[in-house]
């Protein structure tokens, strides 16, 4: 059976990661934050981690870069929020088998934990194009880069979501904060980026294969 660390700084979404793998893989570890993924990682050895991309201490990057001699034969999952130009590439480039968005259901998931396993590469459907794309050049990750820099993670975050159409509430939901913070975040985003409504921002992360 595949023994797997789940790496994810939201308690609950660790625990419905639980109940969605159940006893299709060996659950050997839990982690919220750098050092304590790298801490158990190093202890149990697991065949695969899944790994969130933004983790409190420095990011899953991170994590495979400390852990990539003291656990050679671990592969990595990122399963995360995120599908983003520069998180997904960034956490190819740092060492990941594949990449997976938490839209996946549980059973995609413990398929995805098999292949990568294996040494297959897995992504979600709609990020393996990118993916080809990115690496062939024919997507400016750089210039990606330059805007998204203007935002911070939270912002980035809000802003993918509600340029796919998300109402603030359905956001608030998702990343569990308050109606009002999305609101101010939202503003900062459109400021930063100097749009003036959703329907510009949908269009600006559209050009740029944020959605």
């Amino acid at each position: 059976m595949t023994s797997v660390v789940i790496v994810d700084d939201h308690a609950m979404f660790r625990t419905g990661v639980r109940a969605e793998l159940g006893d299709q893989v060996e659950l050997v570890g839990e982690a919220d934050d750098v050092d304590s993924a790298v801490a158990a990682i190093v202890a149990h050895q697991p065949d695969v981690v899944l790994l969130d991309v933004h983790l409190p201490g420095g990011g899953g990057v991170e994590v495979m870069r400390r852990t990539a001699a003291t656990a050679p034969k671990t592969q990595f999952l990122a399963l995360s929020v995120s599908d983003a130009a520069e998180d997904v590439i960034g956490t190819i480039r740092g060492g990941a088998r594949g990449y997976v968005t938490k839209t996946i259901t549980g059973p995609e998931l413990i398929n995805a934990i098999a292949r990568v396993a294996s040494g297959d590469a897995v992504f979600s459907p709609r990020l393996a194009g990118f993916v080809l794309d990115a690496f062939a050049g024919t997507v400016d990750v750089a210039a990606v880069d330059e805007d998204l820099d203007r935002l911070s993670q939270r912002e980035r975050e809000v802003m993918r979501l509600i340029a796919r159409g998300y109402s603030y509430r359905e956001v608030a939901g998702e990343l569990f904060i308050s109606v009002k913070t999305v609101e101010t975040h939202m503003s900062a985003v459109l400021r930063k980026l100097q749009l003036s409504s959703r329907h510009e921002l949908t269009r600006w992360a559209s050009d740029r294969r944020l959605l």
